[in-house]
């Protein structure tokens, strides 16, 4: 399991590629604790009429997330797991966790 710490001014976005094993069952889910409000967490969709990324039967494929900082102020942890849904009481195949500090919003300068 990897952790990684990062700041987000408020309004900012940070992208995460985790990589997924979907062609496997797998997915990535998500919770947010302590400061839930502070950020919001979205995975990006490719664009509309793109194909999808080519790759061999069962390889691996990247999902990517975008992370956005709402509250100044605030700090809140991101734990994602990539699980199973059909067998939820398998423990996660992997992990990653995201420390979040959200600072406050740039203003015009001079």
């Amino acid at each position: 399991m990897e952790v990684r710490g990062i700041a987000l001014r408020a309004g900012e976005s940070y992208e995460l590629r985790l990589t997924g094993r979907g062609a496997r069952g797998y997915v990535w889910t998500w919770q947010v604790s302590g400061d839930a409000d502070a950020v919001s967490v979205t995975e990006i969709a490719r664009a509309p009429g793109s194909a999808p990324p080519r790759a061999e039967p069962g390889a691996p494929l990247a999902r990517t997330y975008a992370v956005r900082g709402n509250r100044p102020g605030g700090r809140a942890r991101i734990r994602f797991a990539q699980v199973r849904p059909p067998y939820p009481q398998e423990a996660p195949y992997d992990e990653f966790v995201l420390d979040v500090e959200v600072t406050a919003e740039v203003t015009g300068g001079a």
